[in-house]
């Protein structure tokens, strides 16, 4: 059954067929990693670290997105809000799917080892703070803040479909307000906890930002390329239009200049100090191929899309926007590739054939869920106020 969707109640009526795809081609991606585990669960690990960090932070960019969208009362992204909802929403498969990366910290995280922890001043010293345990908890308080947080506001979002009232939207927006600070504290924590301290001698104090700048560019690469399916299937043709485009392509040009900003800032102060303990972070990205890797991130996920998100006539093309956005989806995931897995191949970056695998297992069993949640309300937030207003593109 071709995707369609009903022009009365503006709800999915072919909404699975995406979503069984995503899962079937997930579900046999997932499968053929266990050959990979087999072999080589270090690199495993690794590569299925990576892929999770990726989409889960699609999820938490989109989040960002929903909250912003109440604190600020804005008005031209109200046709875009159940997109981002559903895809905060999965907020609780993310944390099921972070199970496999609790059995595999021996293999990721050398402070979870006793023995190394016993040899290592520096371990020692952190253990009150990095220790299986206390991982453990604080992985349970982010993921509990960010379920909580994205299902409240799906669920107040879901409910103004059947009539409009003022107190549910100073509710929501009152609960972004707070929720705005929990989600700065528990993703800059999550960054510490599950990238940063891959290499628990190494620390940035702006490290927080830089991975939250990167998932909001993933986050709104993937809105955007939502957005172009729906229209390629003729859904929300006449609701989301070029105005919004220009306007997605407009936030995704900011995100990736801050990203830059956040990357060059901790490198120039780092660079500027000169200590050991902090450029060896990174000396070990300048060695073999590793270096090709971090000069494409300047050039792939900075100066090239800078230039080519600057004209307005480009941001407003479908085959463009397609273009940037799979780009930047590319770019973010060797970001958090160039993050992660040098630990493990100090001598030069090697892509395995795990790395795509996993994008595609973890990224189908996503991709699902969200069609699933999506399809099962109304595309856009019909009983909305400013609806009318968004559709015709006001910003007031």
């Amino acid at each position: 059954m071709p995707l369609t969707f009903d022009p009365n109640t503006f709800k999915l009526t072919g909404g699975r067929r995406p979503g069984r795809r995503a899962a079937l081609v997930g579900i046999i991606a997932l499968a053929a990693n266990g050959a990979g585990f087999a072999a080589n669960e270090p690199r495993f690990f690794h590569a299925y670290l990576t892929a999770y960090m990726f989409w889960l932070s699609i999820g938490l960019g989109c989040l960002f997105f929903v909250m912003l969208h109440h604190l600020v009362a804005a008005r031209w992204s109200v046709v875009l809000r159940r997109l981002s909802e559903s895809v905060a929403t999965l907020m609780p498969l993310m944390a099921i799917l972070f199970i496999p990366v609790l059995f595999g910290m021996h293999h990721l995280y050398h402070w979870s080892d006793a023995a190394t922890v016993a040899h290592d001043d520096v371990l020692q010293h952190k253990s009150p703070f990095l220790n299986v345990t206390f991982f453990i908890i604080r992985a349970a308080v982010y993921f509990g803040v960010w379920s909580t947080l994205a299902l409240i506001l799906r669920k107040l979002s879901v409910a103004e479909d059947s009539g409009y009232e003022e107190r549910r939207r100073l509710r929501m927006r009152r609960l972004s307000a707070g929720g705005m600070l929990l989600f700065a504290f528990t993703t800059t924590f999550a960054a510490f906890d599950w990238i940063m301290s891959l290499d628990a001698h190494w620390y940035s104090t702006i490290f927080g930002a830089y991975v939250f700048a990167g998932a909001v560019v993933g986050a709104l690469s993937f809105m955007i390329l939502i957005v172009l399916y729906l229209h390629r299937n003729g859904i929300l043709t006449n609701v989301i239009t070029v105005e919004h485009y220009n306007d997605l392509a407009k936030l995704l040009f900011a995100f990736t200049i801050f990203w830059a900003y956040m990357a060059f800032s901790q490198y120039f102060l780092i660079w500027y100090a000169n200590i050991p303990e902090e450029t060896i972070y990174y000396a070990h990205r300048w060695v073999g191929s590793w270096k090709a890797v971090s000069l494409f991130l300047v050039f792939g996920h900075f100066v090239i899309p800078f230039f080519l998100l600057l004209p307005k006539t480009w941001k407003r093309h479908r085959w463009f926007l397609a273009s940037i956005s799979i780009w930047m989806l590319v770019a973010h995931w060797f970001d958090l590739f160039w993050l992660i897995v040098p630990g493990l191949l100090p001598n030069g970056a090697h892509i395995s054939w795990m790395d795509p695998l996993l994008i595609i297992a973890i990224g189908g069993i996503f991709v699902a869920a969200f069609w699933r949640v999506f399809g099962a309300q109304a595309l856009i937030p019909l009983r909305d106020p400013k609806l009318e207003g968004s559709i015709h593109s006001l910003s007031y």
